[in-house]
């Protein structure tokens, strides 16, 4: 089901668009969480370059991952609805900002010469995954695209997208159900008196 549902717009430029929908709740009381299980977060992790197939990922990193996005959508929200940010999400993300360098190194091939990698011990790919997804969070907060990020605007749609003209639907599908639904309130609306 999570497939036939299109990145939401922005998600492919920002990572933590893409991070923050990892959850999503659907029609009928469904939910898809990405990040529901070890095996399912390390393939999240994996299919965007934050950690390697076969990192292992244990129930531990998976939680903090969870935890780090309820954060960001907390963050987002604020950022939405033009209120202050909690204190405990900022927190959980300069807390992940914090956790990894944020320089490449500087190393030296004998074949190639020098190049710049981030070093990355087994030890450190969650570290180094949260930091990432907190730099995301961090740059589209204060970016030139943070007047753009808005909630989807159909029910029970809960992912965020970045604004394009006057669309405020993640996906055609949200945007079909949204217009249905004012299109049977106006059916079934008394006339007035």
């Amino acid at each position: 089901m999570s497939d036939a549902l299109p990145p939401a717009p922005g998600a492919e430029d920002h990572l933590a668009l893409d991070f923050v929908n990892s959850a999503v709740a659907l029609p009928g009381g469904h939910f898809i969480d990405l990040l529901g299980t070890p095996e399912a977060t390390n393939r999240w992790l994996a299919e965007r370059g934050l950690a390697p197939a076969d990192a292992g990922v244990q129930e531990m990193c998976a939680t903090q991952l969870r935890s780090l996005r309820e954060h960001v959508r907390s963050l987002f929200a604020a950022r939405v609805a033009g209120l202050p940010a909690l204190p405990a999400a900022l927190s959980a993300v300069n807390d992940a900002l914090s956790r990894a360098p944020s320089a490449d190194l500087l190393y030296w091939d004998e074949k190639t010469g020098p190049y710049r990698a981030s070093p990355c011990p087994t030890d450190e790919i969650l570290d180094r995954a949260l930091a990432t997804l907190a730099a995301g969070t961090a740059d589209l907060l204060t970016g030139p695209d943070a007047e753009r990020l808005t909630a989807c605007g159909s029910a029970p749609c809960n992912r965020y997208l970045l604004r394009h003209g006057r669309r405020h639907w993640c996906s055609t599908r949200c945007g079909d159900r949204a217009r249905a639904a004012r299109a049977y309130a106006r059916r079934t609306q008394p006339p007035p008196s």
